[in-house]
């Protein structure tokens, strides 16, 4: 018996420590997928985590088994949310170039570089905007493989589905928030007056 409580009181320091070197990603992550909820799905995260502590057989394998969970987490957290899903009109979105769009509407008429002018207008926190308007299907793996680094396979793994599955979401994905930055710039005065 004794045996035991080591074993599981190995199992806990273990955890503690894979949780304090995960906690700046795992804050991360959840920021870019929930914002404000980043908080409660590390939370939500953590408890589920320390529940199937037992679960975990390769302690190498166990940063990425807990940042599934927070995935899954800030999922579940969002489709609590909105039950339906945001209907997207993807003709207009898979028409959309965002580098055509500024070359055609000129928003910076005095600029020699165009692109550049119109990508500085946004902050931080716009581009943050920017993502939290996109339906959750195409915003987790933009953030997983543009902003955290992870690649399309490792994405697929995450989320269980095809590796097919998630390149089509980042093509998509991409063109929605090319999309959404025009809009955004339009609606927060990033363009100059008279631009549409």
């Amino acid at each position: 018996m004794a045996g035991v409580q080591v074993t599981r009181a190995d199992q806990r320091e273990d955890f503690r420590r894979l949780v304090r070197a995960e906690l700046p990603r795992l804050y991360a992550i959840a920021r870019s997928l929930v914002g404000a909820d980043a908080e409660d799905a590390v939370q939500d995260c953590m408890v589920k985590a320390f529940e199937r502590l037992d679960q975990v057989r390769d302690p190498a394998a166990s940063a990425a088994w807990l940042r599934s969970i927070l995935v899954n987490s800030c999922r579940d957290r969002g489709r609590a949310r909105a039950r339906q899903p945001v209907p997207v009109d993807w003709g207009e979105a898979e028409d959309f170039s965002l580098y055509r769009k500024i070359a055609y509407e000129d928003p910076f008429p005095y600029s020699d570089s165009l692109h550049l002018d119109f990508l500085q207008g946004f902050g931080r926190e716009d581009v943050h905007a920017v993502l939290l308007r996109l339906p959750e299907i195409y915003r987790v793996p933009l953030v997983l493989v543009y902003m955290h680094g992870f690649l399309t396979k490792e994405t697929a793994a995450i989320l269980q589905v095809p590796l097919g599955t998630v390149l089509a979401r980042l093509h998509r994905g991409r063109k929605l928030f090319e999309k959404q930055m025009w809009d955004y710039a339009e609606e927060n005065g990033l363009l100059k007056e008279g631009v549409r």
